[in-house]
């Protein structure tokens, strides 16, 4: 059985190519770069984009179970005659599709303000690659993370630097999810049966505020990493100077303010401890193991 990784340099996909080949799959990785994917010996690595479709044959020949990410974030609709139907046609019966929490919120027809407004354009974009998906016969399974512990590298560059980091709403945090954690439940739902048919939601163990962030990062270093809070004109200054969209702009504040009190629309699930046995990975343990990239 070959199972190819589409987006297998990204933070997940190389997640899940890594544990395949140590439990013994064959792996096939595409990925637009292939000299320089660095991934485990032993991997099939080849060039595919998503994009060019004259490059699909290559990477699905004999391919049986595809994990597909990141087709959701292409500009458009999903077409009919896409990779999608390409895949089912080369003989692939089973897609682990990496969509998002969002996915399954309720549709909104008319959403008030910039959340709202994006929370339904993501829902909406994952959701059809989940239904195309379903409507080819094919099995799936649909991975669901929340927001990933990995969006604080984006703090890395302030970190290293000695600099502090700013940011409104301290208190403000999600159950921020590890991606060694939402690889690892692909992983099964490409390898056995237990998830098929499925839609996990996967977050971390519990809210963790943007200040107990960068106080676990601080620990993880073993040095002070100062947390200046921001008002929100600060902030919108800020983002904007580092070359942040106007339109983000509104919706990354209130994706924040949504979450001072609880967190926002995102609750903790059970879905890691219910799939492994185990509880998932605290933020902390991200700290740990992204401790170089901060220092």
């Amino acid at each position: 059985m070959t199972i190819l990784v589409t987006g297998a340099t990204g933070t997940i996909g190389r997640q899940v190519v890594r544990q395949l080949s140590a439990a013994g799959a064959d792996v096939r990785a595409m990925t637009r770069t292939p000299t320089a994917a660095k991934l485990p010996p032993g991997v099939d690595v080849v060039y595919g984009d998503f994009e060019q479709p004259e490059s699909w044959s290559a990477a699905l020949a004999q391919v049986d179970r595809v994990y597909l990410f990141p087709f959701a974030y292409l500009a458009g609709s999903v077409p009919d005659d896409g990779f999608v139907t390409a895949a089912v046609r080369h003989g692939v019966n089973r897609f682990v599709v990496h969509s998002a929490a969002a996915a399954g919120f309720v549709a909104e027809a008319a959403p008030a303000g910039a959340l709202q407004t994006h929370l339904e354009e993501e829902r909406a974009a994952h959701r059809d690659v989940e239904v195309a998906v379903e409507r080819t016969g094919a099995e799936w399974t649909h991975i669901r993370p929340g927001l990933f512990a990995a969006n604080a590298l984006g703090w890395a560059p302030v970190v290293r630097a000695g600099q502090p980091v700013r940011a409104p709403y301290g208190e403000a945090g999600y159950p921020w999810v590890h991606e060694a954690d939402v690889a690892e439940i692909a992983v099964r739902a490409l390898l056995s049966d237990q998830l098929v048919g499925q839609a996990c939601t996967i977050t971390g163990p519990a809210k963790v505020s943007q200040a107990e962030q960068v106080r676990a990062i601080a620990d993880a270093i073993g040095r002070e990493v100062p947390f200046e809070e921001l008002t929100p004109a600060q902030a919108v200054d800020q983002w904007r100077s580092e070359g942040c969209p106007e339109e983000y702009l509104e919706w990354r504040l209130a994706v924040l303010a949504d979450a001072v009190d609880g967190t926002g629309r995102l609750p903790v699930t059970s879905t890691v401890h219910q799939v492994t046995g185990r509880e998932p990975r605290t933020f902390a343990q991200w700290a740990v193991d992204h401790a170089e990239d901060f220092r």
